[in-house]
């Protein structure tokens, strides 16, 4: 998709994004405001912008003051010329990280202290946050429940900037005292009975202060900051239908905080829930942003995708998100050369950059590109040892030399620096299956798909462990997950057969192995397509996942739906293939039934199929091989039985039975003979 601006939406842009900057950074919300920076460093130039700092500057030369960083509302700009002083002590004490005492420099006498005997939080406040099992996830706004009094806003009078600040140190200071609480990662209480004791009373503030403003006609006229701290209470709550009202409301109100579009992604566990969402969106260029990002993280590799990153990236040539957002995206479709490719120009360009660092360690781990590896973790431990990127770069380069314990230190390490760093736990759950300690690895399996429930890694990790524990019903579960997840993956349905396998349940496990063979040439086409180098020919079927459906319809007494599938396994030596059709993979059981007429059926000669430089002779065909000369045998085709025994002697494999064959042959002939 091609991106287009004129020279006065650059600038307007250019405005707009230093506003953020500077907004954030008044907020205490650093990474938005880091976000923000770098958009704005990489935004293309415009011609003639650029000052000779040599040449004279006289104040008509001078660069236009940006018009978006006045406050334009009268009374709020009144209210924060009047908390002008008391606004920068309470932020050089949340600069300090003292966020209570920055909450007190405006709020003192709302709240009062908790007692030091009072350890567990209010009842009926936890029960708004959480709903109990069972119950209905009722909406986090008390005086929408019959029978009580709308609740009255508890705060004094303060501009929007102050209150968010005291209200958003108030937060951090119950997530701080949480994690406290919490201790040692995977500990005694690190299992979600510790909870942010501040959230009921922020709740309750939130919903009395939006009350208020509605009554005096003012909804809809703030300026998305308290909107957006209301969602992420919500979101702690498990509201997430509320809280994505609020974000929504949030990101039209002010579109360049990329703080809240992160929170939307997280609310979004489909491309459908994005369609949904799309359509009451703010239509601007942070929307286009947001979709790319989302795309990526439902795993969304397609040309669409590409084309809409291609046009952000001619608007912002040297961004390094959009880089990194394009390198993820070739890691998901298994492009890993690509994708390790650009990471690599993202560390010359930015030597010290840590951001996404982890997933940089990842492909280099399935790359098996130990050196970089190692590099990679100098780097990153010479910038910042203590960031969670760091741990985990570290963690990975121990896994690939097989010191899973001193792997699982640096995880732990990670995760006490940031709880919701998701890579962390994901990466901890496989370093304790590789350790054989499956209910640690389901705890952190678990709590990474708490995290993020998109994590189709973690999911399958929740598999895997659990049929470790030789426990199907729950494997399968798991497993289809992970599929939804990642429809076109051909492991993750490989893995839904095996356990519909395990349950004898067999015309299920046939159809998704069936969809494992359409979803390995899914694949195959989608790298042809995002690169040219790539041979169009290539549509060789997995002979493993071919030998698996011919003796499951052994199994289920079909013989001849199994030797058309052994004789499909063979063909995989030469590379003479059917092409799969991405396109039916929801009716990939009619293309493969019974009656004859499905992808089974058709011969290599068939205009349909092509050679392509096949496998060549392995295991599995050579099983498939045996297979067909005692079928052949017991349905008296000599001939092919013999064939088949004489090149299973040539290839070495199962030498004996192949001999023992021509001998029954040579035996029948004979009789015939006689």
């Amino acid at each position: 998709m091609a991106m287009t601006l004129t020279e006065d939406s650059i600038k307007e842009l250019r405005f707009r994004l230093e506003d953020a900057v500077i907004k954030c950074s008044e907020r205490c919300l650093y990474q938005s405001a880091k976000w923000a920076a770098e958009m704005l460093d990489s935004l293309v130039a415009i011609d003639g912008n650029d000052t000779d700092t040599e040449s004279p500057m006289d104040a008509d030369s001078l660069p236009n003051t940006n018009p978006f960083t006045r406050q334009l509302d009268p009374a709020e700009a009144i209210l924060e010329s009047q908390e002008s002083h008391k606004y920068l002590l309470a932020k050089s004490y949340f600069d300090t990280r003292e966020y209570d005492r920055c909450a007190a420099v405006f709020l003192p006498p709302t709240i009062p202290p908790v007692p030091l005997s009072n350890v567990s939080p209010n009842v009926k406040s936890r029960t708004s946050l959480t709903p109990q099992k069972g119950k209905s996830k009722t909406p986090l706004r008390p005086s929408s429940r019959g029978g009580q009094v709308p609740t009255q806003n508890p705060y004094p009078k303060l501009s929007q900037k102050s209150l968010f600040l005291a209200l958003y140190a108030k937060y951090l200071a119950g997530e701080k005292r949480r994690d406290e609480e919490t201790e040692m990662v995977l500990g005694p209480a690190d299992g979600g009975m510790t909870v942010n004791r501040e959230l009921p009373d922020l709740a309750r503030g939130l919903e009395g202060w939006f009350a208020e403003r509605n009554e005096l006609g003012l909804r809809g006229r703030g300026q998305g900051w308290l909107e957006y701290l209301y969602a992420v209470i919500l979101l702690k709550g498990k509201n997430e239908e509320e809280a994505k009202k609020w974000l929504i409301q949030s990101v039209h109100l002010f579109p360049f905080h990329w703080g809240a579009w992160q929170e939307l992604n997280d609310l979004l566990p489909s491309i459908d829930d994005l369609k949904q969402v799309a359509e009451e969106l703010p239509q601007n260029i942070m929307s286009f942003i947001f979709q790319v990002h989302c795309s990526q993280e439902l795993y969304q590799a397609n040309e669409e995708t590409h084309q809409t990153l291609s046009g952000l990236e001619t608007i912002f040539p040297t961004s390094s998100f959009l880089k990194t957002e394009r390198a993820l995206l070739y890691y998901h479709s298994r492009e890993f050369e690509e994708a390790s490719s650009i990471f690599s120009e993202i560390l010359v360009d930015s030597p010290h950059r840590l951001d996404s660092l982890d997933h940089y360690s990842n492909i280099l781990y399935v790359m098996g590109a130990r050196p970089q590896l190692a590099f990679v973790a100098q780097l990153a431990t010479a910038t910042d040892k203590f960031r969670p990127e760091t741990c985990c770069v570290v963690g990975n380069y121990y896994s690939l030399k097989s010191e899973h314990e001193k792997a699982v230190m640096y995880f732990r390490r990670a995760l006490t620096l940031d709880r919701s760093f998701l890579s962390a736990w994901t990466l901890m759950g496989h370093e304790y299956i590789e350790m054989k300690n499956t209910h640690a690895a389901i705890e952190s399996y678990r709590r990474a798909v708490d995290v993020n429930r998109k994590d189709y890694r973690a999911w399958y990790g929740l598999g895997q462990a659990y049929e470790v524990l030789d426990m199907p019903i729950y494997s399968l579960f798991y497993y289809q997950r992970a599929a939804a997840l990642r429809p076109y993956d051909p492991k993750m349905w490989l893995a839904v057969g095996t356990c519909y396998s395990k349950l004898d349940r067999f015309q299920h496990s046939i159809k998704a192995m069936k969809r494992a063979l359409v979803a390995g040439a899914y694949y195959e086409q989608a790298s042809d397509s995002m690169d040219s180098s790539h041979p169009v020919g290539r549509k060789i079927l997995d002979p493993d996942t071919l030998h698996q459906i011919a003796t499951l319809y052994e199994r289920l007494g079909d013989e001849e739906e199994a030797a058309a599938y052994m004789e499909l396994t063979l063909r995989q030596e030469t590379g003479e293939v059917d092409r799969p059709d991405p396109d039916s993979d929801d009716d990939v059981d009619d293309r493969n039934s019974d009656d004859g007429a499905g992808l089974s059926r058709r011969r290599a000669d068939d205009e349909d199929t092509e050679a392509v430089g096949g496998t060549g002779v392995t295991v599995t065909t050579s099983k498939a091989r045996l297979w067909l000369a005692r079928w052949a045998l017991r349905h008296d085709d000599l001939d092919r039985a013999d064939q088949l025994a004489g090149e299973l002697c040539q290839d070495g494999i199962e030498v004996e039975e192949a001999k023992a064959l021509m001998r029954d042959v040579r035996a029948r002939r004979e009789r015939g003979v006689a």
